[in-house]
């Protein structure tokens, strides 16, 4: 072995390749042609001979380790070939007896199985037909003389627990059959099975006519002994719905030829005393079918009381329909053009400023009232409002029903782990006659009423608006009503916005959600916001009568009244908004009773109804907001320009008026001891400028304040001393070389003092719009080392803790406006 490996590396040397080099090619001995390649031919050699020498030599170094391990194999084969001679002898003498005995022991027990299985299957049989003999002997014995039904349908119910294929097997058919029951087992089942069917049936309609409950039941509960469920269920459901026929039937007749069906809830209560006798039933009921019946099978129950609720429901919705003259409504309402609100869109007619008013003259009037009596033709509001009333019980109690019924379909066919969170709408009712009723007569008609008596109590809001009393800019007068200062049309609509969404949400309705809530948006963005801001445009737009003149008293205050409309009404669209979405009180929306709060998941439980209508409201409250806010903005901005702007500049000239920031102490002194001789009782000279600039700030702010809201004054404030920044800063560089370094002490305490006015009682922010101000003041008090402390900072940088919003050039500007500097 040792001898084969050496050869086999040996060859392997003799076919190593040659070495990279030209120099090393090997030529083959009878091509050598010269001396050189024979004597690098002989040199590769030698290089080859000393590589496989080594290599040898490693390989018989190596030989000692290999028969080393060679000798532990062989010594190991010994041992193993001992164990396996021993393994083999115990196998061969103990193992094989075992085993066999094994195999002996369990095909024995296999066959004992096998035995036992079939003797017991065979008594299995046997008894099932001993039970099944008895049960055909019990059921023709109670069906005789004694005639106990009860025990009758008892054997039924027992033998139908005996598997069909022992029933009608041959064996059966052998040994049940006796000389009073010759028929085989099968066939006398079904005989008395029918026979009893027939004879329940007929009792049970006995039962029934004579209004006899207990006997009712009795029988009831023997159907499903028999085998007879479904004849049950269906009997059953027939008994119910001739109950709730017979009392809808007697809720309508209530009503005829008297005054009950005129009023407003008649037709309302009808429907819902149909619902809760139904649901009634449903609720009592349900128990005595599942228990006798099995889980589930009241769902079919139901089914058959939804068609008499399609009936029934359907029989009172078009009464109430016809009743109502809806049809007739919804033509009206349609024809009904909002002759008020279209007029008061259209552009304001131009008239010469000599031209004679003909607003009295008798064609005028005539034409007015003409006018008037058509529109008074239209829909009668208060019948619209009496109609919605109603029809928002009717979908209310229709909401109810619908939950109940979902409710009890979801319980009975799922069990409680695979019950989810979500309602569904079970196809009973997604597929009855009566939900597209309602969407038909009742949904429909609701939004388009619900839509005309909202743009319509807008437009009459608005015929109807008044004034606050007695508001003035005089602060001697003394306003008697309260803030906030608003016209009547805002409360108004406001309360009919919450109205109307209150009278939408009983409804529990998604559909009435999706065209209400949407509709509410259109028309306060529309009618209400454009309304306010005709009359801000054309009738109350504060503009001087010539060039820089003021606005006459009573047109400033109607547009800040106006302004105090939109901001007061984005408040009440905001609280009633949160008002639904947080805790929902439904009220009954027509007849004025409270139930207990609601939330928003009760209300709407179907699917995913409950976020739609939170974002539908979301969506209200957002859209009415961007619209009012867009529209103050723009009256902040008319204010300031037209009543605040021309009336700052004044009242900064006058705060300053006579003001000499040049002056020394000494001249200062002399001036005090001036006015004092003359017993002149004005002011200190650093309190000249903010005494008088807080008499004029006064003047034209604390007017304006008391009107506005809070909200719409902060917006104004912030307007106003935006740009009151800008003029106090040209006022400060207009003192430019006309101030000393006393000066700009006294010009910098001046300067505080109107900013602590102008922002007290605001936000500190307010002070942001002043910073140029105080930073230039702050530049010009400088001394001579901080200037050049400030001079070596980077531009723009922080120094010692302040931004800078002055350049570097401004503030060597404002350093050098001090004539004289320390």
């Amino acid at each position: 072995m040792n001898a084969n490996s050496i050869s086999r590396e040996t060859e392997k040397v003799q076919k190593l390749p040659p070495g990279n080099d030209a120099e090393d090619v090997v030529v083959p001995m009878d091509r050598v042609s010269s001396m050189k390649e024979i004597q690098a031919t002989l040199a590769n050699l030698k290089e080859r001979d000393i590589s496989v020498t080594a290599r040898l030599n490693h390989l018989v170094a190596s030989q000692k380790d290999f028969q080393r391990e060679l000798g532990k194999l062989d010594l190991m084969r010994a041992q193993l070939g001992s164990q396996t001679v021993a393994t083999r002898s115990i196998s061969n003498n103990m193992l094989y007896e075992a085993a066999s005995t094994a195999k002996r022991i369990s095909a024995a027990v296999q066959r004992l199985d096998l035995e036992q299985a079939r003797v017991k299957a065979t008594l299995d049989v046997v008894e099932q037909v001993a039970e099944l003999k008895a049960c055909v002997l019990g059921v023709t014995g109670s069906m005789g003389a004694p005639q106990d039904w009860e025990t009758a349908a008892g054997y039924l119910s027992r033998a139908s627990k005996i598997p069909k294929e022992i029933v009608c097997g041959s064996f059966a058919a052998e040994i049940v059959p006796s000389a009073e029951v010759p028929d085989s087992p099968n066939v006398t089942l079904d005989n008395a099975a029918e026979s009893l069917c027939g004879l329940f049936l007929r009792e049970f309609e006995k039962a029934a006519k004579e209004d006899n409950g207990v006997k009712v039941t009795r029988f009831f509960k023997l159907f499903p002994l028999i085998g007879k469920s479904e004849v049950g269920l269906d009997v059953y459901g027939r008994y119910v719905c001739q109950g709730v026929a017979s009392r809808a039937r007697s809720n309508m007749n209530a009503g005829t030829g008297g005054s009950q069906r005129k009023d407003g809830f008649f037709y309302a209560n009808a429907l819902t005393k149909l619902f809760e006798h139904i649901a009634q039933i449903i609720e009592h009921h349900g128990g005595l079918v599942e228990r006798h019946y099995g889980q589930g099978r009241m769902v079919r129950v139901i089914e058959r009381l939804q068609v008499e609720a399609d009936s029934q429901g359907g029989i009172v919705i078009d009464t109430w329909s016809d009743e109502r003259n809806i049809d007739r409504k919804l033509t009206d309402i349609r024809s009904y053009a909002f002759t008020f609100l279209v007029q008061s869109f259209l552009p304001a007619q131009n008239t010469r400023p000599n031209s004679i008013s003909r607003t009295s003259s008798p064609a005028t009037f005539e034409r007015n009232m003409e006018s008037r009596g058509q529109e008074e033709d239209g829909a009668d509001m208060k019948d619209v409002d009496a109609i919605l009333n109603e029809t928002a019980v009717m979908l209310g109690k229709w909401s109810l029903y619908s939950r109940f019924v979902a409710n009890k379909c979801r319980d009975a066919i799922s069990s409680p782990k695979a019950i989810s969170d979500f309602l569904t709408m079970p196809p009973l009712l997604t597929n009855s006659s009566l939900i597209r009723k309602i969407a038909d007569r009742l949904i429909s008609p609701f939004n388009i009423m619900t839509t005309f008596y909202f743009r319509r109590s807008v437009e009459k809001a608005f015929q109807l608006d008044e004034q606050p009393p007695d508001l003035s800019l005089n602060m001697n007068r003394t306003i008697p009503s309260n803030a906030p200062y608003i016209t009547s049309a805002v409360d108004d609509v406001m309360y009919i916005v919450n109205q109307v969404i209150q009278r939408s949400f009983a409804t529990s309705q998604r559909d009435v959600v999706a065209s209400v809530v949407p509709t509410i948006a259109r028309v306060l963005g529309s009618d209400f916001v454009g309304m306010v801001q005709r009359k801000m445009r054309d009738e109350s737009y504060p503009k001087g009568a010539v060039q820089g003149a003021l606005p006459p008293e009573h047109i400033i205050v109607a547009f800040l009244v106006l302004i105090n409309n939109l901001d007061i009404a984005t408040d009440y669209v905001k609280r009633i908004v949160q008002s639904r979405l947080e805790s929902l009180s439904s009220t009954g929306a027509a007849n004025g009773s409270e139930t207990p709060s609601k939330t928003l998941e009760d209300l709407y439980p179907f699917g995913h109804d409950a976020v739609f209508v939170t974002n539908a409201m979301l969506s209200l409250q957002n859209s009415f907001e961007t619209k009012t806010s867009e529209l103050i903005s723009d009256g902040i901005y008319v204010v300031f320009k037209n009543v605040m702007k021309p009336r700052l500049r004044p009242i900064l000239a006058d705060a300053f008026r006579d003001i000499d920031y040049s002056m020394t102490e000494d001249e200062l002194e002399e001036l005090g001891r001036e006015a004092e001789a003359e017993n002149d009782n004005n002011l200190a000279a650093d309190e000249v400028v903010p005494r008088r600039f807080q008499q004029g700030w006064e003047a034209l702010t604390k007017p304006i304040a008391r009107i506005l809201t809070e909200a719409n004054y902060a917006k104004l404030l912030s307007t106003v001393i935006s740009y009151l920044g800008e003029v106090l800063e040209k006022r400060i560089w207009s003192f430019y070389g006309r101030i000393n370094s006393l000066g700009t002490v006294r010009l910098e305490r001046d300067i505080a003092n109107i900013v602590s006015l102008v922002v007290r009682g605001g936000k500190y922010a307010l002070r942001d719009s002043f910073t140029r101000c105080t930073q230039i003041c702050l530049v010009m008090n400088m001394e001579e080392d901080e200037w050049e402390e400030l001079q070596a900072a980077e531009r723009g940088a922080l120094v010692d803790g302040v931004e800078w919003t002055i350049d570097a050039e401004e503030r060597a500007r404002a350093k050098a406006m001090v004539r004289n500097p320390v």
